[in-house]
C-alpha cells in the first residue's frame, strides 16, 4: 500500500477528508452515546470524548469515513485526535487507549475497503496532546513543565502501535503547535517502526496560530521544517487555526523549501462570534485554488468546519492541476 500511495502521489492531487468533530456536531448525541454498554457505570462525563464513539457508536464514525470517501477523498482520518493516554485521562479512561486506537483504525479501514473504484487509504491521527512541553503553565514558574519528552514518547508510541495493528497506511502527527511534542511523536514512531521490523509513510502538519507566522511555542514556517527534516517524511504541512487565505503565505514558504511533498487543510475561514466556521465550499474552493495554480501542495483537504461538500468541492477543482514538484533536496 506504502508503494502505490507514492505511485499515486506522483500523479494527482491527494485529498483529504475534512473535519471529523464538525460531523459528530450534526449529530446532536448525548451522554448515553458516549457510554454505551461497556462505559455505562464509568465514575465521570463522557459526553464529549468524540474518539470513544468509534468504541460505542461505530455506526456514525463509519458513516462519516464512508461520506469523505463518497465526496472523493483518497485519505481519510481515524478518530483518534485525542487518543493517547495524556488527553484521555481528562475522561479517566487511559485503559481504553488501545481499543480507541485500534477500533477507530478498524472502522476506517472497513470503510475504506468498501470503495474499489480508485485506492483508498486510512491515516492513523496522532493529536498534539492538551499538554505542552516547551511551554509552562504557570506563568510564575516558567521553568515548570506538566509533561516531560519521555512521556510524551510513551504516550505516542502505544497509540501509534494501535494503530498500526488496527490496520492504518499512514501515521499522521497533527495541528503540531509545539515542535517538541512533535519529536516526541516522531521518536516513538521510529522507534516502533525499529522494533517492529517495517515503516509506514509519515505525515506531519504543523500550526500557525496567528498573523505573527509562528507556532504556539514560537518557531517561524522555515524553522519548523527544519525542525522536521530529519525525519524521511512523506508530507510536511499546515492545518487548523488559519482559513485558506490566510494559510497561503506559509504554505509558499513550505512548498519552496521542502524535500517532502506538501499538505494543507485549513479551517472554514476564521471563527465567527459563536466559535463557528463560516465559509461555504463554493468560497473555499476559490481560496484553494490559488495553491493549486500556484502548484503549492501535494494534499488538499480541510480541518475544522469543513464536511463532504467541501471535500467534494476540492476533489473536483483538484482534477484540473498537477501536484507540486518535489524537491531533491532543501533549499533550507
Amino acid at each position: 500500500m506504502s508503494n502505490n500511495l507514492y505511485e499515486i502521489a506522483k500523479q494527482k492531487i491527494l485529498i483529504l477528508d475534512g473535519a471529523m468533530g464538525t460531523m459528530i456536531q450534526r449529530y446532536k448525541l448525548e451522554e448515553a452515546d458516549f457510554r454505551g454498554d461497556r462505559f455505562k457505570e464509568h465514575q465521570h462525563p463522557l459526553k464529549g470524548n468524540n474518539d470513544l464513539l468509534s468504541i460505542t457508536r461505530p455506526d456514525i464514525i463509519k458513516e462519516i469515513h464512508r461520506q469523505y470517501f463518497q465526496a472523493g477523498a483518497d485519505i481519510v482520518e481515524t478518530n483518534t485526535f485525542s487518543g493517547t493516554t495524556i488527553a484521555q485521562a481528562d475522561y479517566h479512561l487511559e485503559d481504553a487507549v488501545y481499543d480507541i486506537n485500534f477500533q477507530s483504525a478498524k472502522l476506517a479501514k472497513e470503510v475504506a475497503n468498501e470503495f474499489t473504484d480508485f485506492p483508498r487509504f486510512v491515516a492513523g491521527a496522532m493529536g498534539p496532546t492538551n499538554r505542552t512541553a516547551s511551554l509552562s503553565p504557570d506563568v510564575n514558574n516558567p521553568g515548570f513543565r506538566a509533561i516531560t519528552f519521555d512521556q510524551l514518547v510513551t504516550a505516542y508510541h502505544q497509540q501509534a502501535k494501535a494503530l498500526i495493528d488496527g490496520g492504518v497506511d499512514i501515521l499522521l502527527i497533527e495541528t503540531i503547535f509545539d515542535t517538541l511534542n512533535a519529536k516526541a511523536a516522531l521518536f516513538a514512531v521510529q522507534t516502533l517502526f525499529e522494533e517492529m521490523g517495517r515503516e509506514l509513510p509519515i505525515m506531519i502538519s504543523g500550526t500557525i496560530t496567528d498573523a505573527s507566522g509562528r507556532t504556539l511555542s514560537g518557531q517561524t514556517t522555515e524553522a519548523f521544517l527544519i525542525s522536521m527534516s530529519h525525519v524521511n517524511l512523506f508530507s510536511i504541512g499546515l492545518n487548523c487555526a488559519l482559513g485558506p487565505r490566510e494559510l497561503r503565505p506559509y504554505l509558499q514558504i513550505l512548498a519552496k523549501s521542502a524535500p517532502f511533498m506538501v499538505s494543507a487543510y485549513p479551517n472554514a475561514g476564521l471563527p465567527n462570534a459563536f466559535g463557528g466556521y463560516d465559509e461555504t465550499p463554493e468560497q473555499m474552493t476559490d481560496a484553494v485554488k490559488e495553491y493549486l495554480e500556484m502548484g503549492l501542495i501535494n494534499i488538499l483537504g480541510g480541518c475544522c468546519g469543513t464536511t463532504p461538500q467541501h471535500i467534494k468541492a476540492f476533489a473536483e477543482a483538484a482534477k484540473a492541476y498537477k501536484p507540486r514538484q518535489i524537491l531533491t533536496e532543501s533549499v533550507c
